[in-house]
């Protein structure tokens, strides 16, 4: 009995997921199952049989990648909201917004935004090393937040001190420094969550 050979587009499927096999050798068996499941459906929604699948196996990324994400305890955004290959609307179709996402980037903003006024310097500092292990936000969005957060520190010891050299009492100037360093880090949560939104 004789099988028929694979098309070049089913070898290029069956390469890409056995590699991401592979990648995920280390994942827990039902996050594993989990991205398998998730890729191969991605996979059948937006692929056509016979044709090249090279653009949708480019735009699912390298399999280490998507497995690596994985490991961090999520699957990648573009992968849990797939969108058929071929829906022609009647309309012109509305841009989805995608939801602010929930866990350690919502814990990023209310560590910048609440929980500066009850521990200013510690809450910032532990959210935006959270913030630098997220693939949720760019590099420019976690270097801006990391300035407007230090930066304001920097500028509440400035106020403290200019106001102390002035004569000022000290109840004025530890109030204005601290209400310097916290707009800071509440300028950074807000910077961090009009760049989730946007995303």
């Amino acid at each position: 009995m004789t099988t028929a050979p694979l098309a070049h587009a089913d070898t290029l499927v069956l390469d890409y997921l056995a590699a991401l096999w592979a990648a995920s050798d280390d994942l827990p068996p039902t996050r594993r199952d989990e991205l398998m499941k998730t890729v191969t459906d991605y996979l059948a929604m937006r692929h056509e049989p016979g044709t090249d699948p090279t653009p949708v196996l480019t735009r699912l990324g390298p399999p280490d990648e998507l497995a690596e994400v994985t490991r961090r305890g999520y699957l990648p955004l573009h992968l849990r909201l797939p969108t058929p290959i071929s829906a022609p609307p009647a309309v012109a179709p509305v841009p989805a917004r995608v939801p602010v996402v929930g866990g350690p980037e919502s814990t990023v903003i209310a560590l910048l935004i609440g929980g500066t006024f009850l521990m200013p310097g510690l809450a910032p500092g532990a959210g935006l090393l959270i913030a630098t292990g997220s693939p949720r936000w760019s590099v420019g969005q976690k270097a801006a937040g990391w300035v407007l957060a230090a930066g304001s520190c920097g500028v509440a010891m400035l106020v403290v001190l200019v106001l102390a050299g002035w004569g000022a009492g000290a109840g004025v100037a530890l109030l204005l420094g601290y209400l310097a360093a916290c707009a800071g880090s509440v300028a950074a949560g807000l910077t961090l969550l009009t760049g989730m939104r946007r995303d």
